[in-house]
């Protein structure tokens, strides 16, 4: 019992040690942090006092400090802070280097507000080096950042030194849109440096526009601010602007009276700034060194000259010696001097490459917000098109009209195709496209993909052959939906361009590492083949072999490109060879896994029948929410030559009350409507009906949008336009009560 008492004590004393430590490291981080924030305060008293090398000492201290502790975001204000001071004392290129390492720091962190002053201050270095578009970047992108972050207070500083820049440029009417900013924002947060300044600045520009009365009341309302508060610097600004106006007017005495109070000021300022201020280590001080050592070495030579000849030599060498210190001195020093500054332009070089990598990811995001809204504005009448003429088409029309409405069909094929491959693009260039792995047979693949091609074949008097190596397992492991893209595209190539000729599909193993292989395919034709000039370009958007060939034979000019990407997708690679009049061979490769355990599946003769027939339609409600009347017309229409009832409501509102009295088997739901979208309405359904069979029937189709459905509780998409197959499997599915292999999980 005893010793249980004790391992409790001990286990207790062991505790509350832990607990007494834990709290004094606390105790000590919380005392440094005063001292951080002491050693700020002091610093930015001296700075405001002029006194530079101080407030630096101060912040030196901080930053010490605040690495101790590993406390980053006090770490980034502190860089800041001190290239603010070292650009204030001339030190440029090291306040690039501090700015350097606060932006790095707040990047990290993702401190935006301080990363944002970081950027002003980087705006305004630019602009003292007349880099003015640089300067104007980073003020925008400070703007940005302060907007983001909700702090409107210090905008005003940032317009203030944007407006400075457009007067330097001479682009006035943009400077007085800052100012006019800037004095809104300064004028709303109390910020009478600002505003005051901002009053001057909009002064000097309206005396640059020939306004002098407009001039003369702002310059006077600036400097009756500068003068409220002490504002000095202000204050000598506005004297020098009131005497250039004052010239303007031909009103002399008063424009002398003005330039002596500025003269008078700067003095004043000068001689501030000068006792203030310490010198520093400079150029200047190595030579008064060199200086005192010459002389104190003459002083040397001069008593010890009666000296024996041994004497004279060691002084001579001592000379020699002091002399080549001091130039390897200023040899280094000279040396620092250039590694700062191409750390610097580095610096730079490595802010801008980061700023313009900013600008395009924001580009490619909004270039695919653009696509994803035009595809779908482009799809939804496509479907009014495509659906009126398979109508026509279907209502036995007359025979003067058939070539016509065949003629619009294939037209609205063809631009379904197009949205469709750009649609594709888009989505590889934004990374969207994602790998499904699942086990299939390669060489059944192979041989479906040119038996769907081969009426397309006969059409061209092209026949097409198959070469599958002897040998070669045909189960593998791989995404077989994209190898059959990669195909379909290669294949449907080579008999566009190939009349009365031979295609030969080819596969067999590079190389093999256990039950990896790396497979090559090739399709090779003997049609009219490419020009040497264009090869290096085929796999480019829009590229075909030539305008001739576009307007001959049609295609988008984006198979090829769609193919690269695919190919790259699945960590592989792609090349062709090819010779005009001769024919053109496409080679890709790309790794797979063997699965030996796959079983090899029956091949079974595929029936074609109607499924739909096998149900008793006479019973099955359907409701159509859709608020465009072409299209209600069309999907009501497509239903009711099935066979089927529906019903057809404008909106999510009385989508949701109908489905509340009336029984529905089916509800297709349109996206894009006025009041409540397709999506809230489902999910107000949900709350009431979680067996109601619910399709998203709508024009957007992008990855992205597929888990807002699944999330809202839709069972499956159908994209407009769509193929009646398609609509009659998805519909059966639900009807009869087998499950729905969904979209958004495929």
């Amino acid at each position: 019992m005893s010793q249980i008492k004790y391992k409790i004590f001990v286990f207790l004393a062991c505790f509350c040690s832990l607990i007494f430590a834990q709290q004094v490291v606390s105790e000590d981080k919380d005392m440094l942090a005063l001292t951080i924030r002491s050693h700020i305060k002091k610093a930015t008293l001296d700075s405001e006092r002029g006194n530079y090398y101080n407030a630096k000492d101060n912040l030196d201290k901080a930053l010490e400090i605040a690495k101790k502790i590993d406390d980053k975001v006090n770490q980034g204000v502190l860089h800041t802070k001190i290239a603010k001071v070292q650009f204030l004392m001339n030190e440029k290129d090291q306040a690039n280097s501090s700015l350097y390492e606060a932006i790095k720091i707040q990047r990290e962190n993702d401190d935006f507000a301080n990363l944002a002053i970081s950027y002003n201050i980087k705006g305004v270095i630019y602009s003292t080096e007349e880099k003015y578009k640089s300067a104007l970047d980073y003020f925008n992108s400070a703007k940005g950042l302060f907007e983001q972050e909700d702090l409107e207070q210090y905008i005003s500083e940032v317009t203030l030194n944007e407006a400075k820049a457009y007067i330097a440029q001479k682009r006035y009417e943009e400077a007085k849109d800052q100012l006019e900013k800037t004095i809104i924002i300064a004028t709303k947060h109390n910020q009478n440096r600002r505003l005051s300044s901002a009053l001057i600045q909009s002064g000097k520009i309206s005396c640059t526009l020939n306004d002098k009365d407009l001039a003369l009341s702002q310059t006077e309302d600036g400097l009756a601010i500068a003068k409220e508060f002490n504002l000095l610097e202000n204050i000598n600004e506005a004297y020098m602007v009131l005497s250039t106006i004052y010239e303007t007017k031909k009103d002399y005495k008063n424009s002398l009276i003005y330039i002596k109070k500025h003269l008078h000021l700067s003095d004043s300022i000068l001689n501030v700034k000068r006792e203030n201020i310490a010198s520093g280590t400079s150029v200047q001080t190595i030579s008064n060194y060199k200086d005192a050592k010459n002389a104190q070495l003459k002083a040397q030579i001069d008593e010890v000259s009666a000296e024996s000849t041994f004497t004279r030599i060691t002084t001579i060498l001592s000379i020699a010696l002091i002399t080549i210190l001091s130039l390897l001195t200023l040899s280094l020093y000279k040396n620092n001097n250039i590694r700062l500054n191409t750390n610097t332009m580095l610096h730079k070089k490595n802010d801008e490459l980061i700023i313009a990598k900013e600008k395009a990811e924001l580009a490619s995001k909004t270039k695919a917000n653009f696509l994803s809204t035009v595809t779908h504005e482009l799809r939804t009448p496509l479907y009014a098109v495509t659906g009126l003429t398979n109508m026509l088409l279907d209502e036995d029309p007359k025979e003067h009209q058939i070539p016509h409405l065949k003629s619009l069909k294939f037209s609205g094929d063809y631009l379904l195709t197009f949205i469709n491959d750009i649609l594709q693009i888009n989505k590889i260039e934004a990374n969207k496209v994602e790998l499904d792995p699942e086990n299939f047979n390669l060489k059944h693949k192979l041989e479906n993909v040119i038996s769907a091609l081969s009426n397309s074949a006969k059409d061209q008097d092209t026949t097409i052959h198959l070469d599958y190596e002897k040998g070669l397992p045909e189960t593998f492991i791989g995404d077989q939906l994209k190898i059959s893209q990669i195909l379909i595209n290669l294949l449907g190539n080579a008999i566009k361009f190939t009349k009365g000729g031979d295609i030969w599909v080819r596969t067999y193993k590079v190389d093999q590492n256990g039950d990896l292989y790396n497979l090559r395919f090739e399709i090779e034709d003997n049609g009219i083949g490419i020009t040497k000039e264009k090869q290096n370009h085929m796999f480019e958007s829009f590229s075909q072999g030539s305008v001739q060939i576009n307007r001959k034979y049609g295609g988008t000019g984006l198979g090829l490109s769609i193919v690269k990407g695919l190919i790259q997708i699945l960590k592989g690679k792609i090349y062709l060879k090819s010779e005009l009049g001769k024919g053109t061979t496409f080679f890709f490769e790309i790794p797979l896994e063997y699965d030996k355990d796959a079983l090899k599946p029956e091949v079974q003769e595929v029936k074609k029948s109607n499924k739909m027939e096998e149900l008793d339609l006479s019973k099955v409600k359907i409701l159509i929410v859709e608020d465009n009347k072409i299209n209600q017309m069309i999907t009501k229409k497509i239903l009711n030559k099935m066979g089927l009832y529906c019903d057809v409501v404008e909106n999510g509102e009385d989508a949701v009350e109908i489905v509340k009295t009336t029984k529905y088997d089916v509800v297709l739901m349109d996206i894009h409507m006025p009041g409540i979208s397709g999506l809230e309405a489902t999910k107000i359904i949900r709350t009431f009906d979680k067996e109601l069979t619910i399709f998203a029937l709508t024009a957007v189709t992008l990855e992205d949008k597929m888990q807002e459905f699944g999330e809202a509780g839709f069972d499956d998409i159908i994209s407009k336009p769509f193929k009646q197959e398609d609509f009659e499997t998805k519909l059966y599915a639900a009807l009869s009560g087998e499950k729905i292999v969904s979209s958004f999980f495929s």
